[in-house]
Parts: C-alpha cells; structure tokens; sequence
C-alpha cells in the first residue's frame, strides 16, 4: 500500500506537464504533492518544507535538473535529511544515465513513457523512503546513544563522529593489524584553513552548524570502513587501511580534497565555501616500530604545505636520507 502522505514535490516549468503528473499522483493515492515551476522555487520550498520524493524535469531554464540535484543534496546534507531525485527526461545513452547518476540522481522517468513509469517508479520511491528515513531515525538516535556514553570518551558530541583518543586507539590497532597481516596504513589530517575567520564572522552557532555539514560531507566522501574523527575546532581526521602502500597517494584522495573546496555548504547563512587543506602520511611494515603520535606530529608538519600549494600534501614513511 502506497504512503498517501508521501512529500513530493513536482518541478516542471510546463503546466500542462505538472497538471498530467498531479493528475496521475492524485489518483494513485497521493495527497501531499506541492508544484514548483522553476528550480529556485523548488529549492524555496523544500527550505520551508523537506519532500521525501522530488520529481523534476531534467531540461529546465537557468537551473536544469542535475544542478537541482546538487542543491538539494546540500541542503539533506544540513537537514539530516534524504530526498529521493527522479527526473523526468527524454534524453537516452549510458554516459548521460552515468553522469546523472554520479551527480546524486536516484531514478528517472522517460517522458516518452511516462503514462506507463511514472506510478510504479513512484510507488517503488515511495518503499525506499520509507526505509531511508527510518534508517536516518535510527542513526540519529544511535548517534546520541553513544555520545551519552562519557565514560568510554571516544565520541565527539557534535559530529558523532570519533574524538582524538579515538583516532590514537584506532591508529595503534590500525598499525598492530600491518605488523601481522602486512598491507599498509594511511592517515590524513583536514585542516579548515579559513575557519577561524568564518567563526569570528558569524558566531559559535554558525560554526557549531557549518562542523556538522563538514562531518555530513566527510561521511558521504569516504568508505564505510573508514575512520573518520573530529580533532578539534579547525580539524578533522581519516584513517584508512590499504593493501598496498603505493595506494596512499594524493591522487587516491583528490575526490574528497575536491569534495570539500569545490562545493559550497548550506548554511543558515547562505552558501559557504570552504578552504580545506590535506595532508596524508602512508606506513607499511618497513617503517615498524613506530608508534601512533609519529604519524599525527607528521601530518601536521606537512599541513602548511597543503594549504600553501592547495593540493594534497603526501610522505610515506620510513623517510630515507
């Protein structure tokens, strides 16, 4: 049985088109459905109110359908929230579907077939949401469960993410791991170079809020298996484990180095660009012994060379004379 009070919101600057779409939303059962006409009144809107699906043309005046996307992720990003992206589009081909895809999209309609796909795949993102948003419940209320746990002292409050005795404990498994199975450890430290600007400028709660888009954005950019920490207030922390040290480079991090200075946070302020600097610094088994501190005191050395080239600054250690 379809949700009757799924959000959706329908962008489409052609009325006749938005009328077929709510005609045909209304008879399958649906009663919260909003009509925008253009992509800047669907970002207003969704502002005011999030929509769980958000159907939209992907041939739009001033801001087409993947650009929608891209803004609407920003703003699920600050609202811990998930809207699920279907455009409605007669373009056809691999590469286009691709490139949507990897843009955030989650579905399409083909127009040519709409009469026949348009339900179905809105009863299919009907189901899914149901699931998404439960499982966003769910992470929000283990993240405050773990967080309430002082005592162990290994989460940072803000982010949920985890804290600095977290990243050394992690650090210390994570190298103990390549002295008996081998493979290779990889650790970055993130430094927001203009942070204490932005925190001057527009205050604590601001930057309380712009950290939480920072640690929502780090989450989406990595893998699932690895260890993401909040520092301190201008820093955050990777850790991940490799099978090859040769692996640890800065190409293998452009995406997140991009991720982060490339594209703008959503923030009660408006849009926020950030200036992010990386620095990575990779060990195998040739550079045992060593303890976790050497690793974090050489990531902060390289750090002022990160900001100061705008790339990812990259050592492996040993460092032979």
């Amino acid at each position: 049985m379809p949700n009757p009070h799924l959000s959706i919101l329908v962008v489409d600057d052609a009325k006749f088109s938005s009328a077929m779409i709510g005609r045909a939303l209304s008879q399958a059962g649906y009663l919260d459905v909003r009509f925008a006409s253009s992509a800047l009144e669907a970002l207003t809107l969704l502002e005011q109110r999030p929509a769980s699906v958000l159907l939209a043309d992907w041939l739009m005046p001033e801001i087409d359908g993947l650009e929608l996307t891209g803004r609407v992720r920003q703003l699920d990003e600050m609202a811990d929230h998930y809207t699920y992206v279907m455009l409605l589009t007669g373009k056809e081909g691999e590469n286009v579907l691709s490139e949507a895809f990897d843009r955030g999209v989650d579905d399409f309609v083909s127009k040519s077939a709409m009469s026949e796909q348009l339900v179905p795949r809105v009863y299919a993102a009907d189901r899914l949401c149901n699931t998404l948003q439960r499982l966003l419940q769910e992470n929000r209320m283990l993240t405050q469960n773990i967080s309430s746990l002082e005592q162990r002292n290994l989460v940072d409050p803000l982010t949920g993410l985890g804290n600095p005795r977290y990243l050394h404990q992690m650090l210390l498994d994570s190298i103990r791991q390549v002295e008996s199975r081998g493979g290779a450890v990889c650790y970055l430290l993130i430094g927001l170079q203009d942070a204490p600007n932005l925190r001057q400028q527009y205050g604590e709660a601001f930057y309380n809020e712009l950290l939480h888009g920072v640690a929502r954005r780090l989450q989406q950019l990595v893998r699932p298996l690895d260890v993401l920490v909040r520092l301190d207030d201008h820093h955050f922390g990777l850790l991940t484990l490799l099978e090859d040290l040769q692996e640890c480079s800065p190409s293998s991090f452009k995406r997140l180095h991009e991720g982060l200075n490339l594209k703008a946070f959503k923030t009660s302020e408006g849009f926020i660009t950030l200036k992010a600097g990386i620095s990575l610094v990779g060990m195998d088994a040739k550079a045992l012994p060593i303890q976790p501190q050497a690793l974090i005191d050489q990531a902060a050395t390289l750090l002022p060379e990160a900001y100061g080239s705008g790339r990812v600054a990259a050592v492996r250690l040993p460092l032979y004379k």
